[in-house]
């Protein structure tokens, strides 16, 4: 990379502020607005080394590539307000969407945009030594440019195709798993807490490889996330719908995560208080 670019992130939460960090070392400048954020935003982007700008006209008015990492139901909104300025520079939609909405995206984008790049970030943020992987497709000169920009960092970037949506369908599908199998890990484990048998279903998952029934911890960590969670099972349930797939399941995992839509970022929260919540009428 020749011209180091100037890259604008929006809206910086723990994932968007910790993959921005990592392109720092190939980038001029990483820029982010904090105009209408929260205090726990802006103390994460400045922690991150983020430059902050008045406005999100100044920030796509200077940045090459805009990096769009934002709760799923607020991706095609933010798209619609860089289209609105007429953003000239490559747009990343890194959102858990499914495919039909980044297509959406792309098209709203069309004529003003240099490309829409899908992203599908997979993995932790990538602090403290963790490795993340952002998953690629799109047009190939701007897919270079994503590469190139991450070189050497905690970010890998793998390439699935030249077709705006395959690294949206990638993220769906993998998290149609994860988070769904924490989600059902979960009710089950409450509901052998309820008849006082819970130790037993854990030595009983305790004899088995890889079951989140033995992780309880994650009970905790799932109502915590399920405020971002419950809305991405949404997308990948409209995904399957599309594909002639059954949504049912997913569908319910989102109406069980809405539960817990008060706990929100809860660190201290433990697995005995997240099923008390779970178990409310």
């Amino acid at each position: 990379m020749t011209i180091k670019p100037t890259v604008g992130i929006l809206h910086p939460g723990s994932m968007g502020a910790a993959v921005a960090a990592c392109a720092q070392p190939n980038a001029a400048r990483v820029l982010w607005c904090p105009a209408g954020r929260s205090a726990a935003t802006k103390a994460r982007a400045e922690r991150n080394g983020l430059e902050p700008v008045a406005g999100l006209d100044e920030l796509l008015e200077q940045a090459h590539i805009v990096l769009s990492v934002c709760p799923p139901a607020a991706a095609e909104d933010l798209a619609r307000a860089v289209a609105d300025r007429r953003y000239a520079g490559v747009y990343v939609e890194a959102n858990a969407i499914n495919p039909e909405r980044t297509q959406r995206i792309a098209a709203v984008l069309d004529g003003c945009a240099h490309a829409v790049v899908d992203g599908a970030v997979i993995g932790s943020p990538p602090v403290g030594g963790k490795r993340t992987r952002l998953y690629l497709s799109g047009p190939a000169d701007a897919v270079s440019l994503l590469e190139d920009l991450f070189a050497g960092s905690p970010v890998e970037t793998p390439v699935l195709g030249s077709d705006v949506g395959q690294a949206s369908a990638l993220k769906l599908a993998y998290s149609s798993y994860q988070k769904a199998s924490r989600v059902l890990a979960a009710v089950a484990f409450g509901a052998a807490r309820a008849h006082g048998v819970d130790e037993a279903l854990l030595d009983v998952a305790g004899k088995r490889q890889g079951s989140y029934l033995v992780e309880t911890g994650y009970i905790a960590k799932t109502a915590a996330r399920a405020w971002r969670w419950g809305p991405e099972m949404e997308e990948a349930a409209d995904m399957l719908s599309a594909d002639g797939l059954p949504d049912e399941l997913l569908r319910a995992a989102a109406q069980t995560l809405a539960r817990w839509e008060d706990s929100k970022d809860l660190a201290e929260l433990t697995p005995d208080e997240a099923l008390d919540r779970l178990a409310r009428p």
